[in-house]
């Protein structure tokens, strides 16, 4: 009976550990692609606006990652890109 007890507290102790090695990276990530996300939003935003400017921004997977990662700032930083290459 008490290698039973021990045994199951040895796999709650497993479990726990295994958990918390693994959650953070699970929690980066999907932090990562809720931005890119919204990144994508934002750009499509910015392109709807821009269209009565002549402005637009490529949106694909590089764009919507550097939103993602950067956020707002990296909204501004592609616009000054594109503002700097035109």
């Amino acid at each position: 009976m008490d290698i039973n007890i021990i045994a199951f507290l040895a796999c709650i102790c497993f479990i726990f550990i295994f958990g918390r090695i693994f959650i953070v990276p699970i929690k980066k990530i999907l932090k990562i692609i809720f931005n890119s996300v919204l990144g994508g939003i934002t750009i499509f935003l910015i392109n709807l606006i821009g269209t009565n400017f002549g402005f637009h921004i490529g949106l694909n997977f590089f764009t919507s990652i550097l939103l993602g990662i950067l956020g707002m700032p990296g909204a501004v930083c592609l616009i000054i890109i594109k503002l700097l290459i035109e």
